[in-house]
């Protein structure tokens, strides 16, 4: 069975891309552009892996994260940050925040779905 992969991106063509790519590789994607909607879509869509922006409009990728690890039927999902926030400090707020894997954009199309991979 397809691992199944929530996929929060604002930006339409960055999440037909995601989407496409997950596709590609034999799993299951939804999206979401919207991360007020997130925490309810991985409810409904118990996905395996969330990939997420930081750069959100109306909640931050930080805050998003929060509500998903506090959730207690969501908080072992892991969760890939692929984001514009490229330096190293980043990353390591990233990761404090609970991210379990990051991606820079743009992304190298190898890095991400071997990051996936290793995730699932």
């Amino acid at each position: 069975m397809a691992k199944r992969v929530l996929v929060v991106e604002d930006n339409e063509l960055n999440l037909k891309l995601f989407c496409d790519l997950l596709r590609a590789h034999d799993y299951l994607p939804e999206g979401v552009r919207d991360g007020r909607e997130a925490v309810a879509k991985a409810r409904e869509f118990a996905p395996d892996l969330i990939i997420m922006d930081i750069q959100l409009p109306h909640v931050s990728g930080f805050e998003l994260i929060n509500q998903l690890k506090a959730d207690e039927a969501l908080k072992a999902i892991p969760i890939m940050a692929v984001t514009a926030y490229a330096g190293r400090e980043d990353e390591e707020r990233i990761r404090a925040a609970g991210a379990d894997a990051y991606v820079s954009k743009p992304i190298s199309l190898a890095r991400f779905v071997e990051s996936v991979r290793v995730l699932l």
